[in-house]
């Protein structure tokens, strides 16, 4: 007599969910990114991927259970819908920790944000108004995202932020060289794993024996920057602070006064 070994109906079900998971998880991000769906839309179909992946590990374990109760076939179906819901789950399971990590700010300025005004772009016009820390939370949360003072001449530090700025692979929209009455301004934009538009605004400025540097870093269409803005500022900031040193180290003159040349060159002596 042939004993009929049956499948689990569930764990059919758990490698189904799981394997939906994996395109409502990845599509939306990659068009996203590419800016082939809008922020609101992203945001419904994310909201949907998440109610699947946890179906999928939800169903994945209860088909486990039924298994090793039933003896049915289905383990590797049951495993597989648990393993792709786990990793479908895990992106949002990270974002969490941030959202837990930072409070919610979607931008963040070492000075007054008017003084570093962002370009006027059509997704520029439609942000939702800003949401802030207060400076102590900020000095609290974000304790390098400062202004930075440096005894070099104006253009030689705008030209060590603008190549710092490139090397971190933004996409540079504007670019204004100090002048002897203005100060130097890089904007920037960054477009994030997810797909959100951020931007970045530098400004190099003259001072009493050098230049400063200041910063803003703000989501265009983001509800919550998950720190991005402010770690954008502190590790710009940092890597800042060390060119700097390593070219003082290495140059301790850099910081010197180029010796001007004499208005009229030196008679030539005639020999007899």
């Amino acid at each position: 007599m042939r004993i009929l070994i049956r499948t689990s109906k569930t764990a059919i079900w758990a490698r189904r969910l799981g394997s939906l998971a994996i395109p409502l998880v990845v599509l939306p991000v990659a068009m996203h990114h590419l800016g082939l769906i809008d922020s609101p839309s992203f945001l419904i179909v994310m909201m949907a991927a998440l109610a699947v992946s946890a179906l999928a590990v939800l169903v994945a374990v209860l088909a486990l259970i039924r298994l090793w109760f039933s003896g049915d076939q289905g383990w590797m179906k049951a495993l597989s819908g648990l393993f792709l819901g786990l990793i479908c789950l895990a992106p949002f399971g990270y974002y969490g920790y941030l959202a837990y990590r930072y409070p919610p700010v979607t931008d963040i300025a070492t000075v007054a944000r008017g003084e570093l005004p962002l370009l006027f772009l059509p997704d520029t016009a439609k942000m939702p108004p800003p949401i802030l820390l207060t400076p102590d939370d900020q000095a609290r949360i974000f304790p390098n995202a400062t202004t930075r003072t440096y005894p070099l001449d104006v253009t030689q530090l705008f030209g060590i932020v603008d190549k710092l700025a490139i090397a971190q692979g933004w996409d540079i929209r504007r670019k204004v060289e100090p002048t002897a009455d203005a100060p130097g301004r890089i904007n920037a934009r960054i477009t994030t794993i997810p797909g959100w538009r951020e931007e970045a605004v530098l400004r190099v400025s003259s001072t009493p024996g050098g230049a400063s540097v200041d910063m803003r870093s703000a989501s265009i269409n983001a509800p919550h920057d998950f720190g991005s803005n402010g770690s954008r500022i502190e590790d710009f900031m940092i890597a800042l602070d060390n060119e700097v040193t390593t070219l003082l180290r290495d140059n301790p003159t850099a910081n010197q006064p180029t010796p001007a040349d004499d208005d009229e060159p030196a008679p030539a002596v005639e020999g007899e």
